[in-house]
């Protein structure tokens, strides 16, 4: 089965998810009821926690459409399993924007801040299952396969994610924090499947 209708689809849900997060930052409604008498930035004060998040899922969503995008290239064709667990991914993936505003709008509360991790736990290990299915699909000689290697990234940050989860209850700034730290982390480029696509060339 080829692999363009999957990316194609993939782009276009990953692009929506963006628009739909883009549209939670509403203005104040303050700012209206003041209008024309005044309009100064320490209006917008309310929006920062909102906006932060914005940020943060925007730079993660980021990191996954740059991955996604990558590990394909290595992908000659696509089975049922690859399109299951490709859905998988996308959904963890569209619950970005809600996780992302009730974060945001409830300005770091432990709960909102646990659930927002659990979100991206559960979007790290479906990205894990989509790779093994394709690694199954292609085998373990594959360029995938040689790329990824050891992934020490890759089991890393589940296990951050997960502590960060229960550390929400303790503090939610070293919770956030670790999601930053496992942002940045990724943000690094990985240089990996390239080099592998070039040494095949």
């Amino acid at each position: 089965m080829n692999k363009n209708r999957l990316e194609a689809f993939s782009d276009g849900v990953l692009a929506i998810i963006i628009t739909i997060m883009v549209l939670e930052l509403k203005v104040p409604p303050r700012l209206f009821e003041q209008l024309p008498h005044t309009a100064e930035l320490a209006d917008l004060k309310p929006l920062l926690p909102v906006f932060l998040s914005y940020v943060l899922s925007f730079i993660y969503l980021g990191i996954y459409w740059n991955n996604h995008h990558h590990m394909f290239h290595t992908t000659k064709h696509v089975t049922g399993g690859i399109l299951w667990a490709n859905l998988h991914l996308l959904f963890w993936l569209s619950l970005f924007p809600f996780t992302t505003g009730w974060m945001g709008e409830n300005h770091l509360a432990p709960t909102p801040t646990a659930v927002y991790g659990f979100v991206l736990l559960m979007a790290a290990i479906a990205y894990y299952i989509l790779q093994r299915r394709i690694i199954a699909s292609q085998g373990t000689n594959s360029l995938l396969a040689a790329a990824i290697g050891k992934d020490w990234k890759g089991k890393l940050s589940p296990a951050l994610y997960f502590a960060a989860i229960l550390l929400a209850f303790v503090s939610v700034w070293i919770s956030s924090g670790i999601y930053v730290f496992v942002a940045l982390m990724w943000l690094v480029p990985d240089r990996r499947i390239e080099r592998v696509l070039k040494n095949e060339r």
